[in-house]
């Protein structure tokens, strides 16, 4: 064994000590630039606090060696899994509480520890899990990629040279040789790495990405003036295309930053203000709440390029970058929100973008009994005196808000300016859950159900559901998480259910109410070859596959002779090639079917005592020392051997002595394993018919959303309201109305549900109209003057977000101002769309725009005048004669109709 993976000689402190100080540690270390940190299994860490909080050595939940299994994408490179999440995925410990666990638990053989170092980022110190991973090479022969890694504050100067060096080392280029550097994105498409004075970070090199070194001819000419293979930006100058039909590059989880810049690229207020360069005078350099004019420019960079018709895809890696430095929380490469962006965007620009230089103070006023319209119209006034920019022209609405105390009745009603409504959707009260029901019947396979159970209910609820279509009761079943092969978690019925995530893989085994009987936890386990003598015994190593299983035996058959029998039964019915025949000839008396094994040890002869006391309260009856030792001598020809284990599968501390459950392991030689063993005929199992009705899917109306937003509620204890005549915080209740409307309004669906307990994204289809969505009815304000605008709407893009909390990709539908032709964004890749395509359940943004401020198109839809309906594929690119495309085959993008 490695170091890493023995414990100190040194016997570690008392649980107690060990939690007070690994805490402490935790608490009281902070953040600096250089430490190093180290990334731990966030299930091990529960796992070891669990232990350390019970304060009992022999306590089941003893969590081994340290274990970051889970963490790689496989155990030969050790290569980190992307998108981990830090408190979900992993906890980042310090060194000095690292070595310390190191020392008292060890770590599995063969594993890294996973050291990370602090960064000084833009605003904020963070721990880089993931290092930047750069592929090189030459242009001049692509196919020979060598790798590097470097940390995103790393300067570019002081990388060019090492990876010169690096690269003229690797592949032969003499020293001295000039060169210079291209950036290769995933989408091939490619820029120079001209400015070698910024950081990696600042430079939006991330991991995946290429970098190419071209030398210099000796004639003192470049080969190229840029790597031919590539797809480039500056070689688009012959495409000519619709203005607005253009892609962006994902440079690494930036869908969700290209949804919504689509989104607002084809919203046309904002759009033209600056294709006209309205925004050119209206720069606010010195606001200290913006971003001294950067956001605007680079979103206006962006927005012409898109705009110009002559790229089929643009690269927006400066908006990238300034986006990253001005909010750190979008920084690197990770996955975020298009709707926080899309909230950052905005008022960034508006802040950019603010007509007003010197904000007055404005004291706010309570309405104080003062009508509506007047306390209304003082408030966007006082507003406007603080901020004045095209954001708020085209996006501001009003609101009214009114605050109610519980004690006194207070009423406090204030008008709050809002950019978009943050909408809720009907939130079901049930939840469907997948579950395997093993019955006690060891010839019957595990049975998959679907069942519907309340989304506040308990395990008992679950079992009830079960119970209804299994026809055992609820009092018989045992509820348990299979995790890594070993019970992760046995539930008590009434244990909550949001304990238990979708993802995670519940068995529900039935269990005898027979006091005669004891539920025994069986775990599959693979002995190695070798010894591990490192373990300060001459045991075998052992790995544990399958799926355990839950057993009822008599108490008065616990002896390892009658549980050898009863579990060969119960594998030969579950694994039923190779050991049926065994199962005959272990019934006939015959254990001769394997070679001989080694002898048992004095330390599994030991183990047996443990295990029929696991077990039994008292020796089985009728049985005499001197049978036990004649059975140990034929058990060496034993298909497998038996160990009393804990809960974790392990023997190294106890046997489970402190809980009531008692865990067994059948320890299998990898010969006979192969032999006798089918494990895929094991691990199958029957669909019940619940699983074959198909679930419906919940659609509810855009207006439903709207009513719960105004709907009254009660202020959460965490955002208490300070009543001025009570003195004091209350939980009074709100209650939000529409009062005025802007141009573009913009409706977020909250999709994503958090509460204390549950996390999940709602799936519902939510029913949309793309014309004629009609406030009125929501106005707070009824009678409407000649002077204010209607209030009806036409929809003109869609943000769509695939996928589950953790992950997923961003898309967008928008409708093009110039021509009324609906396309899809996904990406550098836009297709066609059709009106019936865009109403989904991954809706999550939607824009609309109020109609009398929709101007016709200027250009006919590209469909209109084409016989497209008949055809799978279009080319979409703008030429001098219909059907001739001009510019190369690379240079133009293909739409498609579905």
């Amino acid at each position: 064994m490695t170091a890493n993976s023995r414990c100190s000689a040194a016997e570690p402190p008392g649980l107690e000590t060990q939690r007070r100080e690994i805490e402490c540690l935790l608490r009281e270390c902070e953040l600096r630039a250089g430490d190093s940190w180290y990334v731990v299994d966030r299930r091990w860490f529960e796992q070891w606090r669990e232990f350390a909080e019970t304060g009992d050595q022999n306590s089941s939940s003893f969590p081994g060696q340290i274990d970051n299994t889970e963490l790689f994408e496989d155990l030969d490179s050790y290569r980190l899994k992307e998108r981990l999440v830090e408190n979900e995925d992993f906890v980042l410990v310090p060194a000095e509480a690292w070595h310390k666990l190191l020392a008292w638990y060890g770590m599995v053989d063969g594993q890294p520890p996973l050291e990370r170092k602090v960064v000084d980022l833009p605003s904020t110190l963070k721990v880089e899990v993931y290092p930047v991973e750069i592929f090189l090479c030459l242009h001049s022969n692509m196919e020979n990629v060598i790798t590097d890694q470097f940390s995103r504050t790393d300067n570019i100067r002081e990388l060019v040279f090492p990876l010169a060096t690096a690269m003229c080392r690797a592949f032969s280029v003499p020293p001295g040789s000039e060169c210079r550097l291209w950036m290769k994105s995933s989408d091939s498409s490619c820029e120079r790495l001209r400015n070698v004075h910024i950081s990696v970070l600042d430079a939006c090199l991330s991991s995946g990405m290429t970098v190419i070194m071209e030398m210099r001819n000796s004639d003192g000419t470049w080969p190229s003036s840029r790597p031919q293979i590539m797809n480039s930006v500056e070689e688009q100058d012959s495409y000519r295309g619709q203005p607005g039909v253009c892609g962006l590059t994902n440079l690494g989880n930036t869908c969700f930053m290209n949804s919504a810049l689509q989104c607002l690229s084809n919203t046309p207020p904002l759009t033209e203000y600056f294709l006209q360069n309205s925004y050119l005078d209206e720069l606010n350099f010195t606001n200290p709440l913006g971003m001294k004019g950067e956001i605007a420019e680079a979103y206006a960079d962006v927005i012409k390029q898109m705009w110009s018709g002559r790229h089929y895809s643009v690269v927006p890696r400066v908006f990238k970058t300034k986006v990253g430095h001005f909010a750190s929380q979008f920084l690197g490469y990770q996955q975020h929100d298009s709707q926080e962006l899309l909230s950052f965007l905005l008022d960034g620009l508006h802040e950019d973008l603010n007509r007003v230089k010197n904000k007055e103070y404005v004291e706010l006023r309570d309405a104080d009994g003062r009508p509506d319209q007047e306390v209304a119209g003082e408030a966007w006034r006082n507003h406007r005196r603080r901020n004045d920019s095209v954001i708020v022209d085209k996006f501001h609405g009003l609101f009214k808000s009114t605050l109610v105390c519980p004690e006194c009745h207070k009423v406090s009603v204030t008008f709050d300016p809002f950019c978009y409504l943050s909408v809720p959707l009907p939130v079901s009260k049930e939840r469907v859950m997948e579950v395997f029901f093993v019955f006690l019947d060891p010839h019957a396979k595990p049975v998959q159900h679907r069942v519907v159970v309340p989304k506040a209910g308990k395990v008992s609820d679950l079992c009830a559901a079960l119970s209804d279509m299994t026809s055992v009761a609820p009092t018989q079943m045992v509820v348990a998480d299979v995790f890594n092969h070993r019970f992760y978690k046995i539930y008590n019925a009434d244990e909550s259910l949001s304990c238990i995530l979708d993802r995670d893989d519940i068995f529900v085994g039935s269990s005898s109410t027979s006091r005669e009987q004891v539920l025994l936890a069986l775990y599959l386990r693979e002995r190695s070859h070798y010894r591990d003598y490192g373990s300060g015994s001459s045991s075998y190593g052992t790995s544990l596959f399958g799926h355990p299983l839950l057993l009822n035996v008599p108490q008065s058959s616990c002896s390892r002779e009658e549980l050898y029998s009863l579990f060969l039964q119960r594998l030969a019915s579950s694994a039923e090639e190779g050991m049926n025949a065994c199962a005959d000839q272990s019934a006939a008396g015959c254990t001769d079917v394997a070679p001989e094994q080694p002898c048992e040890t004095t330390e599994e002869e030991n183990t047996e005592s443990k295990l029929e006391g696991a077990c039994s309260p008292s020796p089985p009856p009728n049985e005499n020392p001197a049978k036990r030792r004649a059975c140990r001598q034929r058990r060496k020809k034993n298909l497998f051997t038996i160990q009393a284990v804990n809960s974790n599968g392990t023997t190294e501390r106890g046997t489970g002595d402190g809980g009531t459950q008692p865990y067994v392991a059948i320890d299998w030689d990898p010969d006979m394993k192969k032999r006798f063993y089918n494990e895929n005929e094991a691990e199958k199992y029957v669909k019940h018919s619940s699983m074959e009705v198909p679930q419906q899917q919940a659609t509810v109306q855009l207006q439903e959303c709207i009513e719960l937003f105004t709907t009254v509620e009660t202020l959460e204890e965490e955002n208490p309201w300070y009543c001025p005549v009570c003195k004091r915080h209350q939980l009074a209740t709100k209650k939000l109305d529409l009062w005025s409307l802007p141009e573009v309004l913009i409706i977020h669906l909250k999709r994503f549900s958090y509460t204390k307990f549950t996390r999940e994204k709602l799936d519902s289809i939510v029913d949309f109209p793309l014309r004629d969505l009609d406030f009125s009815d929501f106005l707070l304000r009824k009678s409407l003057s000649s002077e204010e605008p209607p209030s009806r709407y036409d929809l003109i893009a869609v943000s769509n977000h695939y996928g589950g909390l953790r992950d997923g990709h961003y898309t967008s539908y928008a409708k093009n101002k110039d021509n009324a032709q609906w396309y899809y964004f996904d990406d550098s890749k836009v297709t066609y769309a059709s009106e019936d395509q865009i109403m989904t359940n991954a809706a999550y943004v939607l824009f609309y725009h109020r109609q009398d401020k929709i101007r016709k198109p200027a250009l006919p839809s590209p469909l209109t005048n084409s016989a497209s309906s008949t055809h799978s594929t279009n080319n979409v690119a703008s030429s001098t004669d219909e059907g001739e495309v001009l510019g190369a085959s690379s240079s133009y993008i293909t739409m498609e109709t579905d």
